[in-house]
């Protein structure tokens, strides 16, 4: 399997940085999986609702080019209205999408804003993490972390309950 991680901005925490890296390591001998990050967009201090509105637009075209170059993918959008999985829900449906011969898969992570209307679009499926707000700085190190406890969950193998 081939996972995408598409994500606005660059971590930069140092921590995070280590969990992703320590993830993506993990991860190796279950798929190749690659993070993509396009630059985020500056937001003026008080923007105003037409200001941030351009930022998405400007940030979803990054977004939307960097899918343009995957090929054939799956494309799974983070948001807040999408489906909400358990940790085995995402197991089968990472099974799933191997099975009906979609095993290229693009994770989308957007930006503080959220995301433009047209990434959201091009979704093939809305995921959420649940109803709480995370740093989306945090985001990419969860869903990596999720995404490693699905494979091992599809291949019967131990990990913290």
């Amino acid at each position: 399997m081939r996972i995408r991680l598409i994500t606005v901005g660059r971590v930069r925490e140092r921590y995070l940085q280590e969990g992703i890296r320590e993830y993506l390591k993990r991860l190796g001998p279950y798929a190749r999986v690659e993070v993509v990050s396009v630059p985020d967009e500056p937001i003026p201090e008080g923007a105003a609702p037409a200001q941030e509105e351009q930022v998405k637009q400007r940030e979803g075209e990054r977004i939307l080019r960097a899918l343009g170059q995957g090929g054939q993918e799956h494309v799974v959008v983070l948001d807040g209205r999408g489906k909400n999985l358990s940790s085995e829900e995402l197991a089968a449906f990472l099974s799933e999408r191997a099975l009906h011969g979609e095993p290229n898969l693009a994770f989308v992570v957007g930006g503080s804003l959220g995301l433009a209307p047209a990434v959201l679009q091009r979704a093939d499926t809305l995921l959420s993490l649940g109803r709480m707000t995370f740093l989306h700085q945090m985001v990419p190190l969860i869903l990596l972390e999720q995404i490693y406890r699905g494979f091992k969950i599809n291949r019967g193998e131990k990990y913290h309950k």
